[in-house]
């Protein structure tokens, strides 16, 4: 590992950021954010050098091994007639588990199961939950090792399967063995959004945190039962424009919910890999949704 300090998002300028987000939810291609960094840089390469500094470093940000001797730890398919027929997750348990533990679902980004979000469920399993990661790539061959071909296999997904595949992995989570039957879900980015549509879908979810995800159908509000914990970034335009009437809504229902905004960061600040990292804000967010696990799950 290198000893060069970690890149920051202040270490770029706010366009370059922009463009960045643009890039990796699909808005622009590789070759539109390299012609727009370009300005920001010296020539092409340095356009590229600024996409590889703000791409994930996923072996730098570890922070729990996949042999941690703590875990027990396997790949576990699970079925989904309604969706695209078989799916798949990494599923995490403490290794000496004492009694039934609740159960956390976590939904990825628009890349799939990768090394980080494998690295989150593991930190989650370590908080004494049951946690399932669902590979939404699963049908598609999984999560193929590289980001970039993560992007281009996610835009070939049917969201309306993909999206009975989570259902079913989270009606598989509630009843598995070991668990107590109470489940919760955390997200990022489109694993936020999954996780807002999860609980306008599923009545028997007790909890569930979206980080920066959009907002679910304003419709199905009403139908929430868990208790929710918002994160979004202070920076976030293409998100954040879906909170005031997502907050409207949730108070028009009685929803019980917190919102967790800490300024200055941007979208996907609590994933470590990137230089958007914000370590104060996401170890607060994080604090902040194992309180709410702790609070709704246990017992």
């Amino acid at each position: 590992m290198s000893d060069q300090p970690r890149a920051k998002a202040s270490d770029f300028d706010p366009e370059v950021l922009r463009l960045f987000d643009q890039y990796v939810h699909g808005v622009i291609d590789r070759r539109a954010f390299l012609a727009g960094a370009a300005r920001f840089a010296v020539g092409a390469a340095g356009a590229a050098g600024l996409l590889a500094a703000l791409s994930p470093q996923f072996a730098a940000a570890q922070q729990i091994k996949p042999d941690d001797a703590r875990l027990s730890v396997q790949y576990l398919e699970f079925d989904s007639p309604k969706g695209y027929g078989k799916g798949r997750g990494y599923l995490v348990k403490p290794a000496k588990a004492k009694g039934p533990l609740p159960s956390v679902l976590v939904a990825h980004e628009n890349r799939g199961l990768n090394p980080h979000i494998e690295d989150i469920a593991r930190r989650l399993a370590l908080e004494n939950f049951i946690v399932f990661a669902p590979d939404a790539l699963f049908p598609l061959g999984g999560y193929p090792g590289e980001e970039d071909a993560a992007r281009a296999q996610f835009a070939k997904l049917d969201q309306a399967k993909t999206r009975e595949d989570f259902l079913a992995a989270a009606a598989m989570l509630r009843g598995i063995e070991g668990g107590n039957g109470k489940l919760g879900v955390v997200g990022f980015c489109w694993g936020g959004g999954m996780s807002n549509f999860l609980a306008t879908h599923v009545p028997e979810l007790a909890a569930a945190a979206p980080f920066y995800g959009p907002a679910p159908e304003l419709a199905d509000v009403p139908k929430i039962k868990a208790e929710m914990l918002i994160v979004l970034a202070g920076t976030d335009e293409r998100v954040n424009a879906t909170w005031p009437p997502y907050e409207q809504a949730l108070k028009a229902a009685g929803v019980k919910y917190a919102l967790y905004q800490p300024a200055g960061t941007q979208h996907g600040f609590n994933n470590d890999t990137t230089p958007r990292y914000d370590e104060k804000a996401a170890k607060e967010a994080w604090q902040r949704t194992v309180a709410l696990f702790e609070r709704r799950l246990r017992g």
